[in-house]
């Protein structure tokens, strides 16, 4: 019992530490979720499984800390009186309520890395302690889930991530469930099995999703690259630039990094992200603009001609609908050999 103790807590530091530097920092009240279940139980021995089962419904409420791990409450309530035996529970409305504090790994996440969404599926473990609080007297065996005592619960998550926000979840949970832990001492003579399925809503996050975003990170090398493309525009003459990054500027006028604009984006994406449209806002209405798009080395040189272009076209289409007038707007494929996920803008 220790020894899994220490593994699942070995595992969840380790995850927890590798998911850090994957996704972006995050507010305590982000990543939080609630659900309703219900299913039905039975005693896991000496029991007709299908003659002996037993309703119940519950609450949960969860909060994923890194995409791989979390922590999960929830409590049950059973109604049911039919575990068999010469002895029942007294036949009141609730037979007893089970509350419990569960760790969360998702083992998809966690041997499949997360890629900036959930999967439409998801395969997590849970495993932790809860309290069980029996209503009226049982007469029977002790393996009935109706005494007071501490609990502990195992269980698989096969869950499905709904709707283009990946919001809603629903799961299908099977789980064993053990009582009369003294010296967390599990007997599987005080057990019983439970199949329950649910439906979960993540609430919104600061950065506008209701899951985990992927940080946007670069290597030294990357921010070595793009210091030196600055760099470069600076030192260039200006009829330099006017060759090789905008056509059409105008004779006379000097380029400067300040009529410069440079808006990111993840690899293989072209839509803009937050940071990107707050860049752009800061032209103003009326002042006529050149986009020039660029894509990284990875990937086929086609492919990376048609995202340069859409990044250019995502940017085109945000600056029209501010009122900012674009003259030309042109993917210009891989630019170096860095990692290059760039659409420069030239305000004139």
């Amino acid at each position: 019992m220790k020894k899994l103790v220490l593994m699942f807590a070995a595992a969840a530091m380790a995850v927890s530490a590798s998911a850090q530097v994957t996704v972006e920092g995050s507010k305590f009240s982000d990543n939080w979720y609630v659900g309703i279940q219900g299913g039905v139980s039975t005693k896991t021995t000496e029991n007709r499984w299908l003659s002996n089962l037993n309703p119940n419904f519950g609450v949960r409420v969860g909060k994923n800390i890194t995409p791989a791990f979390g922590l999960v409450a929830e409590g049950n309530a059973y109604l049911g009186n039919r575990y068999g035996g010469s002895g029942n529970w007294l036949k009141t409305g609730f037979k007893s309520v089970n509350v419990n504090l569960l760790g969360n790994v998702n083992l998809s996440n966690l041997f499949g890395g997360y890629k900036g969404e959930p999967r439409a599926f998801e395969v997590s473990a849970l495993y932790g302690f809860g309290w069980l609080h029996g209503f009226g007297e049982l007469e029977g065996s002790k393996a009935d889930p109706a005494a007071n005592g501490l609990t502990s619960k195992a269980a698989l998550d096969f869950a499905f991530n709904l709707g283009e926000a990946k919001a809603w979840q629903i799961f299908i949970e099977p789980s064993i469930n053990f009582t009369e832990l003294g010296s967390f001492k599990y007997n599987i003579n005080n057990s019983w099995v439970q199949l329950n399925a649910g439906v979960v809503y993540k609430f919104g996050n600061s950065n506008g999703t209701h899951n985990f975003k992927l940080a946007q990170l670069r290597d030294q090398a990357e921010i070595d690259a793009l210091n030196a493309i600055i760099n470069d525009l600076r030192n260039r003459k200006p009829e330099v630039i006017e060759k090789e990054v905008i056509k059409e500027v105008q004779v006379g006028k000097e380029v400067r990094v300040d009529d410069l604009v440079f808006v990111t984006f993840a690899q293989a994406k072209y839509n803009l992200t937050a940071d990107a449209k707050k860049a752009l806002d800061n032209i103003a209405a009326g002042k006529h603009v050149q986009i020039v798009g660029t894509a990284s080395p990875e990937g086929n040189a086609e492919k990376n001609q048609i995202l340069s272009q859409n990044r250019a076209n995502a940017v085109k289409e945000y600056l029209e609908g501010r009122g900012v007038v674009v003259d030309e707007a042109v993917g210009k494929g891989v630019q170096g050999t860095t990692s290059n996920r760039l659409a420069i803008v030239y305000v004139k």
